[in-house]
């Protein structure tokens, strides 16, 4: 498989002494991926695209980024993009800047069905790409993509902000350095009730009308993943809809608000997912870790406290009189990474999605400068889509153990 090497990021000294890692933990799992910032004086050169979430990144800050041109189909997306970036120039679509030979790499900020024929087109220009989540819908746009980044030799990254929480970095640091023993068991949910209202828009459908859940897996898959870089190799999915006439006519055929898939990995981890659009829910993006050793819970809200549980000698019982381990509980008080020389200084401030950012408009424009693959690398980012995809596909089928394609 294609992962990241440790040579690619923090310098050794740096790293050992931010994150007290061993020697010998740094070289058993070199996944905890984070480049110091560059002393080149190159500048990238990037077109952003797409006026929404496309404004929540921090390209105008970065010491060895500018901003060269936006685009959007809408002109007052347009202007909130050069508002936002201190950009004067502008296209009205992807396929007119992608004309522009100051432009090196572009960022694609647009809906999720578009995202595979955007990338081809700007890699087939010559543009290093970052795209937003996921990074197809299809398992043959995904095999495209992959062979199109093969073959271009350009930077791709997916802009995954799970993988860049500051939860997941810390669990990160905390499997690298032994603290979890075996993970034997991972779980993660990501819920989103109320998406219905961004169905229509203007009296028109949009992207978003009736998406299967688990072709917007991303946020939960890369919790495992990118933490033990582990494969989900087969699966079978579930789906909940109510025959609501919200769903009808989707073009998705989509019958399911919420879809439940039941992983296996390539270590024979059980991996729980839960993509929830309807229903009595917390608004959550989390994840849990269980451990031999340690297990590490996320909070159900933004706001709340990680839980750690210890493995302790000490022996009690329970409410029904039976000995137990009487484990030990701690509350985590999270590091704000985001204030640490892992990013250039103008970018160590408080960012989207638990301040991943930062982190992740560091990652793009130093893999790019350095000539590195990006940790959220083509074969990363298919990892954690890939799996949806056919989980909605056994959901569809009532529950069928399938088997998920490798794209490493």
């Amino acid at each position: 498989m294609n992962h990241p090497t440790t040579k690619h990021f923090l310098k050794r000294r740096e790293f050992l002494n931010k994150a007290g890692l061993s020697a010998a933990a740094l070289s058993v799992a070199p996944r905890f991926a984070f480049a110091a910032p560059s002393a080149q004086d190159r500048k990238v050169r990037v077109g952003i695209v797409g006026g929404r979430f496309g404004l929540g990144f921090y390209f105008h800050e970065h010491p060895n980024c500018i901003v060269e041109a936006v685009s959007d189909l809408l002109p007052d997306r347009r202007a909130a993009l050069m508002k936002t970036y201190k950009c004067s120039k502008s296209y009205e679509s992807l396929d007119k800047l992608l004309r522009d030979p100051k432009v090196e790499a572009v960022f694609l900020a647009t809906p999720a069905p578009d995202h595979a024929n955007h990338v081809l087109a700007s890699l087939k220009a010559g543009k290093h790409v970052l795209c937003a989540v996921p990074a197809a819908l299809t398992l043959d746009d995904c095999a495209k993509l992959r062979d199109e980044v093969k073959r271009s030799g350009l930077t791709y990254m997916m802009a995954e902000t799970t993988t860049y929480r500051q939860s997941t970095i810390s669990v990160k640091k905390m499997y690298q350095e032994g603290k979890f023993g075996t993970i034997f068991s991972a779980a993660a949910e990501y819920n989103h009730p109320g998406l219905e209202v961004l169905y229509f828009e203007n009296g028109k459908a949009t992207w978003r009308h009736g998406l299967p859940p688990m072709l917007y897996p991303t946020h939960c898959t890369a919790f495992l993943i990118a933490v033990t870089g582990e494969r989900l190799t087969h699966v079978s999915g579930m789906g909940w809809g109510d025959d609501s006439p919200v769903l009808k006519g989707n073009p998705y055929k989509n019958p399911f608000w919420n879809e439940t898939a039941f992983f296996k990995t390539n270590r024979g981890t059980p991996f729980r997912v839960e993509v929830n659009w309807r229903g009595a829910l917390r608004n959550a993006e989390r994840g849990e870790w269980r451990g031999e050793k340690m297990s590490f819970y996320m909070p159900q809200n933004e706001t709340g406290d990680s839980t750690i549980v210890r493995v302790a000698d000490k022996l009690g019982r329970d409410d029904g009189g039976f000995q137990n381990k009487e484990n030990t509980v701690e509350t985590f008080k999270q590091p704000l990474w985001w204030e640490t020389d892992w990013l250039p200084a103008p970018l160590r401030h408080n960012s989207g999605h638990g301040g991943s950012h930062t982190f992740i408009t560091h990652e793009f424009i130093d893999a790019i400068v350095k000539n590195r693959q990006p940790e959220v690398n083509i074969h990363e980012a298919l990892a954690y889509t890939a799996p949806g995809i056919v989980a909605h596909e056994s959901a569809l089928k009532g529950g069928e153990y399938l088997k998920i394609p490798s794209f490493d």
